[in-house]
């Protein structure tokens, strides 16, 4: 069935137009992004493929290439490039900050500003976030990036930046590519030789925060800090 076919409330254009964007399903609003089909294919019939190439859904493009995007029939290298622009901008629009200096009153609020950004990344990403006397973050920094199974952390490279910036305490926040926040072994060990070295450099460290798929763990509220 062609677009031109179905009726016009149940195109996704016009659907968007009278509704807004948030009364689109997934499907219809990709059908937006790609915004044409072929002579063989409608738009809903491409989105419907890109939807299910993989077990996970919506969330597949998170991590899509341009190669796998071009697999599908119908989808050319403009389509492929529209939409994985789109997911890119959906990621710096969730992590973006307000242009005045957040402050930190507890870890729900750290989670909350980091979990986007960390939750479907691959790899361990290890981050001190900056914080100043009056509990605002100063900067965040991505410290050490590392395997699927760990992100190597010397207090050096933790503190250096801390110290230049006259940071007076940080917080610490890590991700498990698994999904599983739970702290290892590991974790609370880094988590005990840097709380040592923020001690004797004066720099408290206010919570370690593990990142899991959409939870996470402070290890401050579990007593291990």
């Amino acid at each position: 069935m062609r677009m031109r076919d179905y009726p016009e409330e149940e195109k996704p254009r016009e659907k968007l137009m009278g509704t807004g964007a948030s009364g689109l399903t997934n499907r219809e609003l990709l059908a937006v992004l790609l915004g044409s089909g072929t002579p063989d294919r409608n738009v809903l019939e491409i989105a419907d493929d890109i939807l299910t190439m993989g077990e996970g859904g919506i969330r597949n493009l998170t991590d899509c290439t341009p190669e796998e995007l071009c697999r599908i029939r119908g989808m050319g290298r403009a389509k492929c490039c529209t939409i994985l622009a789109s997911v890119e901008l959906g990621k710096r629009i969730a992590t973006a900050r307000p242009s005045s200096r957040l402050s930190v009153r507890s870890s729900d609020e750290v989670a909350g500003l980091y979990m986007e950004r960390l939750r479907y990344e691959k790899k361990e990403m290890f981050m001190c976030l900056l914080i100043n006397v009056k509990g605002e973050i100063i900067e965040d920094a991505v410290v050490s990036v590392g395997d699927l199974c760990s992100s190597p952390t010397h207090p050096r490279e933790v503190f250096a930046k801390a110290v230049r910036r006259s940071a007076g305490s940080v917080i610490f926040v890590h991700n498990h590519p698994s999904g599983d926040p739970e702290p290892s072994q590991a974790d609370i060990e880094t988590t005990g030789r840097l709380e040592e070295a923020g001690r004797i450099l004066g720099i408290p460290v206010l919570d370690h925060i593990i990142i899991g798929d959409g939870k996470y763990v402070s290890l401050k509220a579990r007593g291990i800090l």
